[in-house]
């Protein structure tokens, strides 16, 4: 089999997720990963070249549908990028056989163009709280993309606590530090990930009645040993979050660290409450239910040992099986060419509109090209007229 894999780039979790199935797959299947831009970190890229499998920079539209033409199944590495839009909707595309693995959820904004399930030959989610929005369709599944540490997990003996991702309210709850003020004892907790010292995440901690209690650690790229000293997991996150397989989530618990998460659906797929961690209503309940951790060691040292099972289910082999059969699969079928862009439109404006769920208007006002909102369309696509237009 000959297989293309089209995607913005391999950063972040879409990266690290490639770079351990890239691992462990068969190398009679060839693969060639091509990246609509320049990467501007190349870790998990030269990972992935490492293990035997080319990663190539697209020259242009044209480049990604020659290289598609050639390849028995093309799998497009989906979440909301502009280019990824542009490549779908404006690439004059053969008839081929299409996967789409999605990396966000679609459960809240961004969401995924219901046309465009429908045009995919398989449309695979990484988390099984996604199913629901796609309907009865026979081409949908799902495949894990989020994976264990692989190292040996430690007893949740320490009631020391950890929070490890994304340092920004644009993912994080908003009462995240009110839940550490209203717990009781010696409380000290580690929060691990990039952050702006002048930035809203900061100035909350700097505004906490026990500052003292947080540490605002910065990025790792060692998440092991940056987990190595606690025993609890804090893993609070908007209700409207993004997220699907969350992988610092799964490694944590890989650790044996015991996870506290919101009731979110896409933290509800990995963690089940009372037996691999603890799932909060609120951030009041969430703070409740890290009391009680904190106060019983008996109780941390059974969901640590059930947490560490589960993520040990979890396995780049897995999800390397599960691609191969379902890429073996598509092999039984015929090339059919796909209608990308009536699926979500022809113009910068409608693929981002065809993520927010329809028209579209926002207050023209200083933004951060935060990943798929319009700021970032906006400076991938300087001066486009579509996109002014959905400004107040």
């Amino acid at each position: 089999m000959k297989i293309l894999h089209v995607t913005p780039h391999l950063g972040g979790g879409v990266g690290k997720a490639h770079a351990a199935i890239s691992a462990v797959l068969p190398k009679n299947i060839e693969r060639l990963y091509l990246l609509l831009e320049e990467p501007r970190e190349r870790r998990y890229a030269d990972a992935i070249q490492a293990s035997g499998t080319e990663v190539v920079v697209a020259r242009g539209l044209h480049h990604a549908a020659a290289l598609a033409s050639v390849a028995d199944v093309v799998q497009f590495e989906f979440w909301n990028h502009p280019r990824l839009f542009e490549c779908l909707a404006r690439a004059r595309f053969a008839p081929m056989r299409s996967v789409f693995w999605s990396h966000i959820s679609g459960l809240a904004a961004p969401l995924i163009p219901p046309g465009l399930i429908g045009e995919a030959s398989r449309f695979v989610f990484t988390t099984p709280a996604s199913r629901g929005i796609a309907g009865a369709g026979s081409n949908v599944e799902t495949i894990n993309s989020g994976f264990g540490l692989g190292v040996a997990p430690h007893a949740a003996t320490s009631p020391r606590i950890a929070y490890l991702g994304t340092v920004d309210f644009v993912k994080m709850h908003r009462g995240f530090f009110d839940a550490i003020d209203d717990l009781e004892g010696h409380i000290d907790v580690s929060v691990w990930g990039a952050f702006e010292a002048d930035g809203e995440v900061a100035a909350a901690a700097r505004a906490m009645r026990h500052p003292e209690r947080v540490t605002l650690c910065g990025a790792t790229s060692n998440p092991a040993q940056a987990l190595s000293l606690s025993g609890i997991f804090f893993y609070p996150l908007r209700e409207d979050h993004f997220g699907t397989a969350e992988n610092a989530l799964i490694e944590a618990m890989s650790l044996g660290l015991v996870p506290v998460v919101m009731r979110n659906p896409a933290e509800l797929a990995i963690v089940r409450h009372g037996e691999t961690g603890l799932a909060a209503y609120s951030i009041h309940h969430a703070a409740s239910l890290l009391q009680s951790l904190i106060d019983s060691p008996d109780l941390r040292r059974r969901l640590s040992a059930n947490a560490a099972r589960e993520a040990a289910q979890r396995t780049p082999m897995r999800s390397a099986q599960d691609l191969i059969a379902l890429w073996r699969s598509l092999m039984k079928e015929q090339p059919r060419l796909p209608q990308f862009r009536a699926a979500i439109g022809n113009t910068p404006a409608e693929w981002f509109a065809a993520t927010q769920g329809g028209a579209v208007c926002v207050p023209r006002a200083p933004e951060k090209p935060v990943k798929g909102t319009l700021a970032h369309f906006e400076s991938v696509f300087a001066g486009d007229r579509s996109l002014a237009r959905l400004h107040v």
